[in-house]
């Protein structure tokens, strides 16, 4: 399933590899590798497939799972569609408190001691989905983990979930897709160890040009 994962989002570009042509990340960080997972949402056919998948992967993994959590704001749409499917209750997690109103930060009804998963589209370094998960811990919510639709594999990411105490389960990940990209001809076999080593350690980018 990881593989068929990868070819779909490979196939609408939501996941675009372009070691030749690097983007540059807002950190400045030159990548061979934009991801943007918005757009399974305007693919019906990947779309069912990732979001069955989700709703596959929480029932597997989380079955005691009692409330889906959203991040804001790619994660919204994916937790309110499997959400649906599961018949479960669903919010978001805001990436800052409201200034007006309630000023909530957690949006839907969330009561303390409610299992929830964390549902996520993308995660690099795992700073924006821990704070997601400490805002729910702060509200008396027991987190059981995230199901993620795409995971960089970074070290630094790996190593703060794990210092975290946080299980993140991921739909399909940067090893992963390449290795796909490769065998469906959107990058070179050779184009695979400039990846890997863009992988093990973004901020070096002596990969570019090799």
């Amino acid at each position: 399933m990881n593989k068929d994962i990868s070819k779909g989002l490979l196939s609408i570009n939501a996941v675009f590899l372009r070691p030749e042509q690097p983007f540059t990340w807002a950190s400045g960080i030159k990548s061979p590798i934009y991801c943007d997972n918005r757009l399974i949402l305007t693919a019906p056919e990947i779309r069912d497939l990732v979001e069955d998948e989700i709703a596959q992967t929480v029932e597997k993994e989380y079955p005691e799972c009692e409330v889906l959590m959203g991040t804001s704001t790619a994660g919204i749409a994916h937790a309110a569609i499997v959400a649906n499917i599961l018949d479960l209750p669903m919010g978001y997690v805001r990436s800052g408190a409201k200034d007006h109103g309630r000023q909530n930060q957690i949006e839907g009804k969330l009561e303390k001691g409610q299992k929830v998963v964390v549902i996520e589209d993308l995660i690099s370094t795992g700073g924006s989905v821990i704070e997601v998960v400490d805002v729910l811990r702060e509200a008396g919510a027991e987190v059981l983990g995230i199901v993620s639709i795409f995971t960089y594999c970074m070290q630094k990411g790996l190593d703060r979930l794990k210092e975290a105490n946080i299980k993140n389960v991921s739909l399909t990940d940067f090893d992963t897709t390449i290795q796909v990209a490769a065998e469906e001809g959107y990058i070179k076999k050779e184009d695979i160890e400039k990846l890997i080593k863009f992988r093990n350690n973004p901020s070096d980018e002596s990969w570019i040009g090799e």
